[in-house]
């Protein structure tokens, strides 16, 4: 098997936790995923083999702007899940 990953998602689920831990309100594992999706979507595709490789090639300023780039993008998918929670929607 081939063992790649998308960079991104790991930044993603980080912080998704990290925002976790603190929120005063638990968010459902629903909200969590719908949130994930569309915050990798609206973030480029980066696929590696390996996380360590690719952050040693970094900057801290690279590092800085991704962690960004990524916090924005986690902000955006929040408001649109919860003007648009899954569990209001009809399949």
């Amino acid at each position: 098997m081939i063992n790649i990953s998308n960079y991104y998602e790991q930044l993603v689920i980080d912080k998704l936790w990290e925002l976790s831990e603190v929120s005063e309100n638990p968010f459902t594992q629903s909200f969590l995923e719908d949130v994930a999706c569309l915050a990798l979507n609206n973030l480029p595709t980066c696929y590696v083999r390996s996380l360590v490789d690719k952050g040693a090639t970094m900057t801290e300023q690279d590092h800085q702007q991704i962690r960004t780039t990524v916090g924005h993008a986690i902000e955006r998918a929040m408001e649109q899940v919860r003007r648009h929670p899954h569990e209001n929607r009809y399949d």
